[in-house]
Parts: C-alpha cells; sequence; structure tokens
C-alpha cells in the first residue's frame, strides 16, 4: 500500500489529483470547527468535557461527522443526510419501477437519480437541522451537563432559521466537496470524506482510554486497546477480501465471419455483500424508542424499561435484538441489492451459463441459494464485529469510546482498500509496457 502511494506521488497527473484530494479534506476538517451563528461555543465546549458517552444515534451521527455534530458546527449534519438519501434511493429504486426503469438507462438514468439523491439530501438536511436545533435548545443534547438549556442562548425564530439554513448550506458544500473529489480527486468523494471524519475521533478516543485507564498508568489498556484493533483490522480484511466466485462459460457465437463468445469468467458474490448498512440501521432502529423516551421525559413503567433494556447498551436484551437486526438487515438489504433472476436473465441473452446448471430459472435458483449460504457467515461475522466495543472491552470501561468499533472499523477498511486498488488501476494504465517493449 506505502509503495502504491509512493509511485502515485511519482507520477505528476497522479500527484495533483491526490494533492487536491488532500486539499479538499483541509478545508472540510477546517469546517467542522467552524461554529454556527447563535450557539455558544463556551457552553458547548464544557458540554463535551462533561459527557462521557456519546451513545445511540446520536453518537452514530457525530462519528460519521468527525465530531462536528455535537460541537455544533456548519457540518455538524456531516455527510449523514446524503447517505440516509442515497440508502433510500436504493430502496426505492426496488419498489418504483420509474427509478428502476432509470437505473436500466445507463449514464443518463444514473445522473438522474444522483439528482434526485441531491434533492433528497437537502430535505433529509433541513428536517435533521431542525431536530438538532430543537434538541440544543431543549437541553436534551447533553442529559448530564448543567449549562446543556444554555447552549442556545436567543431562542427567537428568527435565530432558528438562520442555524437551520446553515447547517442544511453545510451539508450542501459538503456533498459538494465530495463530488469534487470523484471528479478530480482519487477515489469516491463521500467514502473518502467518511474515511476522514471517522479516522479524525482515533487519537482523541485512544488517549481518553489511556486516561481512564488504571494498570500502568493506563498504558496496559492503551496497549491492549491497539492490539484488538490491528487483530480486528486484519480479520476485516480477510473477509471483506474472500468472495464466492461462480464460474460462467459462454458458446461460441458465429456473427458473418468471425466468432464471438467462448470466454469463460466468473460472478464475485461477497461473503459481506451488504457492508455496513446493516449495522447502520439496526442502530438507528434500536434508538428510536430511546429517543421518544427523551423527547417525552416520561417516567413511566414501558419509558423505565427501554431505558433498562434498549438505552444501556450493555443490557442483554439490546445486544441480542442488536445482533438480531444486524443478522435480519444483512438478508434483507442483499435481497434488494442482487436480484439472481436478473443476473441469470442476462447471461442468458448473451449465451451464458454455469458449467452443470441449466439456463434459465435452474441458474437463478442456483444464484439464490448459494447468496443465502455465503450471506449466512457474513451477517454473524457483521454482528459480531459490531458487539467488539460492548462484550470484549467492558472490563476495562471503555466500552463506549473504544474507536475499532464495528461500524467504524468496516467503513476504514472498506474505504481504504477501495482507494489502494483505484491507485493501482491508475498506475497500471500509466505504466503498461505493452507486448512490445
Amino acid at each position: 500500500m506505502l509503495t502504491a502511494f509512493a509511485r502515485a506521488f511519482k507520477t505528476p497527473d497522479l500527484r495533483k489529483k491526490l494533492l487536491f484530494t488532500l486539499g479538499i479534506v483541509v478545508i472540510y476538517r477546517v469546517g467542522t470547527h467552524v461554529p454556527i451563528p447563535g450557539v455558544d461555543y463556551r457552553a458547548v465546549q464544557t458540554c463535551i468535557d462533561q459527557a462521557s458517552t456519546n451513545t445511540g444515534l446520536f453518537g452514530l451521527v457525530n462519528m460519521f461527522s468527525g465530531g462536528a455534530l455535537l460541537q455544533i458546527t456548519i457540518f455538524a449534519l456531516g455527510i449523514m443526510p446524503y447517505i440516509t438519501a442515497s440508502i433510500i434511493l436504493q430502496l426505492l429504486t426496488v419498489v418504483i419501477p420509474r427509478l428502476e426503469a432509470l437505473k436500466k438507462e445507463g449514464q443518463a438514468g444514473t445522473a438522474k437519480i444522483t439528482q434526485y439523491t441531491r434533492y433528497l439530501t437537502v430535505a433529509l438536511a433541513i428536517l435533521q437541522g431542525t431536530g438538532l436545533v430543537a434538541t440544543a435548545r431543549s437541553g436534551s443534547l447533553f442529559q448530564n451537563c448543567q449549562v446543556a438549556s444554555q447552549i442556545v442562548p436567543d431562542r427567537s425564530i428568527f435565530t432558528t432559521i438562520v442555524m437551520v439554513i446553515t447547517m442544511t448550506a453545510g451539508t450542501a458544500v459538503v456533498m459538494w466537496l465530495g463530488e469534487l473529489i470523484t471528479d478530480r480527486g482519487i477515489g469516491n468523494g463521500m467514502s473518502i470524506l467518511m474515511f476522514i471524519s471517522i479516522a479524525a475521533t482515533f487519537p482523541s478516543a485512544l488517549w481518553a482510554i489511556k486516561q481512564q485507564g488504571s494498570l500502568a498508568d493506563g498504558w496496559i489498556e492503551f496497549g491492549t486497546v491497539i492490539a484488538v484493533g490491528l487483530v480486528m483490522v486484519g480479520l476485516v480484511v480477510f473477509v471483506e477480501q474472500a468472495q464466492r466466485r461462480i464460474p460462467v462459460q459462454y458458446a461460441k457465437r458465429m456473427i458473418g465471419r468471425r466468432s464471438y463468445g467462448g470466454t469463460s469468467t466468473y460472478i464475485p458474490l461477497k461473503v459481506n455483500q451488504a457492508g455496513v448498512i446493516p449495522v447502520i440501521f439496526a442502530s438507528s432502529l434500536l434508538y428510536i424508542p430511546a429517543l421518544i423516551v427523551q423527547f417525552t421525559n416520561s417516567n413511566a413503567s414501558w419509558a423505565t424499561w427501554i431505558k433498562d433494556n434498549l438505552a444501556s447498551t450493555s443490557a442483554p436484551v439490546h445486544i441480542a435484538l442488536y445482533f438480531f437486526l444486524i443478522v435480519f438487515f444483512a438478508f434483507f438489504y442483499v435481497a434488494i441489492s442482487f436480484n439472481p433472476e436478473e443476473v441469470a436473465d442476462n447471461m442468458k441473452k448473451y449465451g451464458g451459463f454455469i458449467p452443470g446448471i441449466r439456463a434459465g430459472r435452474p441458474t437463478a435458483e442456483y444464484l439464490s441459494y448459494v447468496l443465502n449460504r455465503i450471506t449466512w457467515p457474513g451477517s454473524l461475522y457483521l454482528g459480531l464485529i459490531a458487539l467488539v466495543p460492548t462484550m470484549a472491552l467492558a472490563g476495562f470501561g471503555a466500552d463506549q469510546n473504544f474507536p475499532f468499533g464495528g461500524t467504524s472499523i468496516l467503513i476504514i477498511v472498506g474505504v481504504g482498500l477501495e482507494t489502494v486498488k483505484q491507485i493501482e488501476s491508475q498506475l497500471q494504465q500509466r505504466n503498461y509496457e505493452g507486448f512490445l517493449r
């Protein structure tokens, strides 16, 4: 990986792309520290220093924003609205025939879906920005902070509208920066910004674990977390690269005097076909009951049960339900993102077949059978990785601050591998020697 980056900096056009990407990343990180108008920055910092945990949905969004959410900056929402909009459009593509037709139109249809994603991102940013401002005004953003109700001193309608507009504009700028990286930089822009947001929280999280530790002034806990993190990175790299390759043979066809086909290829089915989306879905869905209790301030028996069993990440009910939801959403997302019947029809149209399997319906049934078999270990792997912060390090009291959590490590490893592959592919295109030297 380091060799690929070194060779990339020696190539002039790749060096420009890498420097352009780094420049956009610097602008993005500066924006995550600029507070929006109407916020008492000192009160926010006081509450952040007093906060011991960032659990639930706020913690998830705060991780994706690089810590900007709880600081209520212009990039407080980060890329979370865009991620949510992309997932919603992808789910609606299966349900709405118009979107499915656009998806099959190629580049023109993809551009139209991208435009819809942008509009939905702005709408979600307005909704989430309004919710964040309302939460900050009520003091619920930091429950254990004495000055939480003083974060927004001016409660007027004009100030609230300005704050929402500022955060919405910040989300649009983040989306634009991500598209600039995709067009003129290296890798997928949104993935790069997500990678930077998560990686930016690592140093402070690791140092917090060292300060909270009691063995050898915290260095034992610090070293253990580093060791566990390296093992997890190795495991995630191994599983993310694992795939089942289904061989496909194309028959020869004579068109005029030329013969076409006769080649063999394969269909790569990844063990973790769903990626990190099941973890995001499960985390968001589990926090909805806790969010309802938080806004209602109810002390009823049902609210107490939710606080003790669903809001507490160490509760057995929360752990079991979290694991079950991850497995369920893994199968659900794979079912809507990979259509065996469509793949089988395309293979049949171009004269392709799986050796030993008849074309058409038997091929679709075989692909569905294989996909279900490899999704089981993939979903169990996702559940175990997501529960590591809760189960493996509870003894150190750092379960909530563990930086190598399931969502973060999956995104970092996935984006890192994909970016390195793109750099290597561009290097091969520029250093291709051909058949004659």
